[in-house]
């Protein structure tokens, strides 16, 4: 297994839909195995092929409840459902997120309160994850990465500037940045 880098905001595998998988190959096992590694020296609880370099649509999860139940897998060709949003502003408490691939950032964004999953993993094998709370917010964020939409990409006016500002500073937005999970000092 090998960390692989992670993606910044402005590379274009980022920004575009990916592609589906045809075949689970050695490739694709060797992949999901780096994507785990990657994922958990980051730390995060997600991770897409697209943060990684590679447009394919698979993700990586990891979460564990408060009562530390862990809740680990990877869903290849993924498709999602999620009921419609309450109405109404974020708590920028309860509702914050980060992204890896927008590092050292967290920001209130409204996602649905449960999400029904569907997909394949490394066998080949269906998968159905039907989730609230947290497990729903980050499969809705894994998947979006799959559609080239971050979730940066959907915060409210104010909240984008400071994205624009913040990405500006850094250097970001731009074609080819990224960090290296467990050598770049980033606070992801």
């Amino acid at each position: 297994m090998a960390v692989l880098p992670i993606r910044i905001m402005g590379d274009p595998v980022l920004h575009a839909p990916a592609s589906l998988v045809d075949e689970i190959t050695d490739e694709v096992r060797t992949l999901v195995a780096d994507m785990f590694e990657t994922m958990d020296r980051a730390p995060g609880v997600g991770l897409a092929a697209p943060q990684v370099g590679v447009s394919l649509r698979i993700f990586t999860y990891s979460y564990a409840d408060d009562d530390g139940t862990p809740w680990r897998g990877v869903v290849i060709n993924p498709e999602l459902w999620i009921r419609p949003l309450e109405p109404g502003a974020p708590d920028p408490d309860e509702e914050s997120e980060g992204c890896l691939s927008f590092p050292s950032e967290r920001f209130p964004l409204r996602r649905s309160e449960s999400a029904l999953l569907t997909g394949t993993d490394l066998d080949g094998a269906a998968v159905r994850l039907e989730v609230d709370g947290w497990r729903a917010r980050i499969l809705q964020h894994e998947f979006d990465h799959l559609d080239g939409v971050l979730y940066v990409d959907r915060l409210d006016d104010g909240d984008w500037k400071t994205v624009q500002k913040i990405a500006r500073k850094r250097g970001w937005g731009r074609p080819g940045v990224s960090w290296m999970p467990g050598v770049d000092d980033i606070d992801a």
